[in-house]
Formats: structure tokens, sequence, C-alpha cells
């Protein structure tokens, strides 16, 4: 029993330093509109970003795409 609760700091502490974005998949070309859900986020490598920068894309719910807001989805580009 003692030894289960290293394993759970361990495991407590590697999810927490892990960014976000770390190991999220890197896609070639942008979703289709209406393809991404409100706030969804997906790394573009398409090269419109600087060197050593990939583009982040967060989805939106604009109502040209089936949505009931104006919210339409927000483009930028991020460190790797």
């Amino acid at each position: 029993m003692p030894a289960i609760l290293p394993v759970f700091i361990v495991v407590f502490l590697v999810t927490v330093a892990v960014p976000g974005s770390a190991g999220a998949q890197i896609v070639k070309r942008e979703p289709a509109m209406g393809a991404m859900k409100e706030g969804e986020r997906v790394l573009v490598d398409d090269g419109t970003c600087p060197k050593g920068q990939v583009k982040e894309v967060i989805g939106g719910n604009h109502t040209k795409v089936g949505g009931k807001k104006q919210l339409q989805r927000t483009r930028k580009c991020i460190a790797r």
C-alpha cells in the first residue's frame, strides 16, 4: 500500500508539468469550417508561420457554419 502513494505523486507531477499543447497532434491543413467544436484547439503546420512557430487554431461557433453565435475561429502563431 505505501508504494502506491509515490507512484500517484509521480503521475500527478508529470501531468501538471506537461504543458497543454505538448504532445498535441500537428496537422498539415486547417480543418474545414464547421469541423471543429467551439474552443477546440488544433496545431497546424502549413508554412504560414515563421520558423520555429506553428499556427494554433481555436474553433468558434459561427452562424455561417450552423452555429448559434457570432464567435469565429481564431488563428495565431505560437512557439513549437
